[in-house]
Formats: C-alpha cells, sequence, structure tokens
C-alpha cells in the first residue's frame, strides 16, 4: 500500500486522515462565517484587531 511506501503505519495513516478532516472541516467553517459576515456587512475579527494595531500604533510604515 501507499502507505508502507511513506513509511507509515495503519494508524498514524488514520490519525493523518482525522486531522486532516478536521482542519479542513475547520478552515470552510470559518470561511462560511466570514463570507456570511461581509454579507451582513460587518467586520470580522481579523480586520477589527488590525483596526485595532493602526488606531493604538499609528499608521502602518
Amino acid at each position: 500500500m501507499i502507505w508502507n511506501e511513506l513509511g507509515m503505519s495503519g494508524g498514524t495513516a488514520l490519525i493523518v486522515l482525522a486531522s486532516l478532516y478536521f482542519v479542513m472541516k475547520w478552515a470552510v467553517r470559518n470561511g462560511i462565517r466570514e463570507a456570511h459576515q461581509r454579507m451582513n456587512g460587518e467586520r470580522g475579527w481579523l480586520r477589527r484587531l488590525w483596526d485595532g494595531v493602526i488606531t493604538d500604533h499609528g499608521a502602518v510604515e
């Protein structure tokens, strides 16, 4: 099997695939939330954080 050629056992492959599934699920969920916020005219947490940095420390040079 291809996992054996890569030097991985079945258990390790299962852990890698499960973690990949949850990372992709998390990324899609956050993308959908961000798109929904943008459609409603709200700013996301990253934009609010960046605006806070700009106002606290002046303009970025």
